[in-house]
């Protein structure tokens, strides 16, 4: 039975996925929720393992008594009151003190997990539609490196071949003004998912990095809003305290002394009782939440820069030119005035933007040599396609010189 229920179990390779994006999202879909998983398991294996909560009990109670009034306080909201203050009589005033989270903590942190997989399955479930199989490309890629030098030269020969097929695929087949308006505006808004535009991987790309950038601002709202504490101003506290050089009190937002509050009836009699608690599975929940908030904080930061980084990549059009211009050169496939201007037409007309954010995914999930070697041969194909046009623009002078002498009129002027 163990070995079924393991087997039934997705193996991590498969809960990795596939590498075709940046290290960015895979530090939010990936590794973030890995921490996530860990920590719902540390803090669950806490309460279903060990005591998750401890009651000071009269002495008048019997045993049976102790163990209602532990599972009575574990179930129901235990409250929190700091020592130095009176308990309040007013019954309403304890229930607005009430601690309502440390059941729930390891749903939280599964729920969490998956908010932060769902950009990443949204990409994976989307991506195809560009008409080009990303996953296949990336391993065919990353399968290039293992071979000998003749079975590579032939994967990137091939790879190179099922591109251009896919980019000649889509391309424009019209030229109206409506295509020339429409190109216009997809220089500044990329984001419009156009396979025909050549927009449509790097426009779900970032729509995605936008849904991780959501999504990690949003946790600290919903963190706020689930403990019912300012949760958003968690770590500037910890922060002061370790400048001021204060002693780490006992947080408010994860007390382990609480009070609980229940009823006994006997006969017709409601007898209401008041206990002291400890919550040991808080020393937990505080260190892992404080170490949530500067994660947060951090992954906040690095994926704002990404988002920013990709836009203004996106919006400076020279980049995209330069970037396959440098592999090109590394290759000295660059040798003339004419080559540089076939460059930038090969970038803009060709490739386009999903092209080269294909490249882009192939050197970071393989290497650099992949995509030199790739750009080389789709640099290859697109010259054989624009040979004859070559031809008229940089040999026509030398055409009409030796075209020059053979003339009879030439003939007549030079014998006079």
């Amino acid at each position: 039975m163990v070995e079924g229920i393991l087997g039934a179990v997705p193996s991590i390779s498969k809960l990795r996925g596939t590498n075709n994006d940046d290290w960015i999202d895979r530090l939010n879909h990936r590794y973030t929720v890995l921490l996530l998983v860990i920590f719902a398991v540390v803090v669950s294996t806490g309460q279903f393992v060990g005591e998750p909560i401890q009651c000071w009990c009269p002495a008048e109670f019997t045993d049976a008594y102790e163990a209602y009034t532990t599972y009575i306080c574990w179930i129901s909201n235990t409250y929190y009151i700091p020592m130095e203050e009176t308990i309040p009589i007013d019954i309403r005033q304890r229930q607005d003190a009430e601690i309502t989270y440390y059941q729930w903590v390891p749903i939280i942190l599964l729920f969490q997990a998956l908010l932060f997989k769902i950009p990443n399955l949204f990409w994976r479930f989307t991506h195809s539609a560009s008409g080009v199989n990303l996953d296949k490309i990336v391993a065919m890629s990353e399968e290039t490196q293992l071979g000998s030098p003749e079975d590579r030269a032939e994967a990137i020969k091939n790879l190179a071949m099922y591109l251009d097929k896919w980019l000649d695929t889509y391309q424009e087949y019209k030229n109206n003004i409506f295509v020339r308006a429409k190109k216009k505006a997809q220089t500044f808004c990329f984001f419009m998912c156009d396979r025909r535009g050549g927009t449509y991987l790097v426009g779900l790309f970032i729509t995605i990095k936008i849904l991780y950038m959501a999504n990690v601002i949003g946790q600290f709202f919903l963190l706020n809003a689930f403990m019912a504490t300012k949760y958003n101003l968690y770590g500037f506290e910890v922060i002061k305290s370790l400048i001021e050089n204060e002693p780490m009190m006992e947080s408010p937002r994860f007390p382990r002394v609480t009070l609980c509050d229940f009823q006994i009836r006997q006969l017709q009699n409601l007898q209401r009782w008041t206990v002291q608690c400890v919550l040991p599975v808080n020393l937990f929940n505080e260190k892992i939440f404080i170490f949530l908030w500067f994660w947060y904080c951090l992954i906040a930061f690095l994926t704002a820069v990404n988002l920013v980084k990709w836009v203004f990549y996106q919006l400076y059009q020279n980049n995209k030119v330069q970037y396959v211009k440098k592999y090109l050169k590394t290759s000295n496939e660059i040798n003339s005035g004419f080559d540089k201007k076939l460059c930038a037409k090969f970038s803009r007309d060709y490739l386009r933007n999903d092209g080269i954010f294909l490249m882009y995914v192939i050197s970071k999930n393989s290497t650099n040599l992949v995509v030199a070697d790739l750009i080389k041969e789709l640099w290859k194909i697109f010259k054989n396609k624009h040979k004859p046009h070559s031809n008229n623009v940089e040999d026509e002078p030398m055409m009409n010189s030796e075209k020059e002498p053979l003339s009879g009129s030439h003939l007549l002027n030079s014998s006079a």
